[in-house]
């Protein structure tokens, strides 16, 4: 009798036991949940407080859209000379039979745009599996460019290392598509790699150039997030001032770019 006591005090110890440490694992479960749930509140709070700051600067935003206008107005008027020697070369080239392309981006809002550049490629440029190694895939799907590009022309490499293919979006600021300086205008499929991000970055204009495009080095990427990084800070904390040092370090970027040959 006395042992069948001790086995039936065991069990309902053993019992006990087992409820506390469900008891304590069940707290702990719900005290993380809490926490998740405080950390995600905190999360949105701090993206919309980022939101808020991005679009408060009106009369910022008013001064760069005049600069904007009168900037690209300017420059069609100087520099088209140079479209128009531009537009014979990629004729006499004949590597194509268009002088301009046009592709799909999102702009302010998320609204889609067509920015226009000079084409730098061969027809059908858009099939990638067909002139595309399986590293240049892999490098064109992670990170939307690709080094040694097989798909550029003679004219178009040239165009290229010097930015004058883009002196077409002269257009699309006219038109208050893009800005002079502003964060690179992205695809669709693009806006993933910014995460919870993508509202904040397409708060404003996108631009002809921009933080990333002046500053950026070799190891500046998508995959480790220094890209998306440089376009947000921007977005955060543009102003006149460093609008105009983007300008300045992007003509210097250029020219580096033409005296390495790239």
């Amino acid at each position: 009798m006395q042992s069948d006591n001790k086995s039936l005090g065991g069990a309902k110890s053993s019992v006990a036991v087992r409820e506390r440490s469900k008891a304590v694992d069940t707290a702990a479960v719900g005290e993380q949940r809490c926490l998740s749930a405080e950390q995600h509140r905190a999360s949105i709070a701090a993206k919309k407080k980022a939101l808020k700051i991005a679009r408060g600067k009106k009369t910022y935003d008013t001064v760069k859209r005049i600069f904007d206008v009168v900037g690209s107005l300017m420059g069609l008027m100087v520099l088209s000379p140079v479209f128009l020697l531009i537009s014979l070369l990629i004729i006499a080239e004949r590597s194509g039979r268009h002088v301009f392309f046009k592709q799909r981006r999102l702009g302010m809002g998320g609204k889609p745009i067509y920015i226009y550049k000079f084409r730098t490629m061969i027809d059908n440029a858009e099939d990638v599996t067909r002139w595309l190694s399986e590293g240049q895939l892999r490098q064109y799907y992670s990170e939307y460019k690709v080094e040694n590009d097989p798909r550029v022309t003679r004219v178009g490499k040239f165009l290229r290392r010097t930015g004058l293919d883009e002196l077409p979006q002269l257009l699309n600021i006219l038109k208050g598509e893009l800005s002079i300086v502003g964060p690179r205008p992205i695809q669709e499929s693009e806006t993933v790699l910014y995460g919870g991000d993508k509202n904040l970055l397409l708060s404003i204009r996108p631009g002809l150039t921009g933080y990333w495009q002046a500053y950026c080095s070799g190891d500046t990427t998508y995959t480790n997030r220094k890209r998306q990084r440089m376009e947000i800070h921007y977005v955060l904390h543009r102003n006149l001032l460093w609008d105009i040092k983007i300008c300045l370090a992007t003509f210097g970027a250029i020219v580096r770019k033409v005296k390495r040959g790239q």
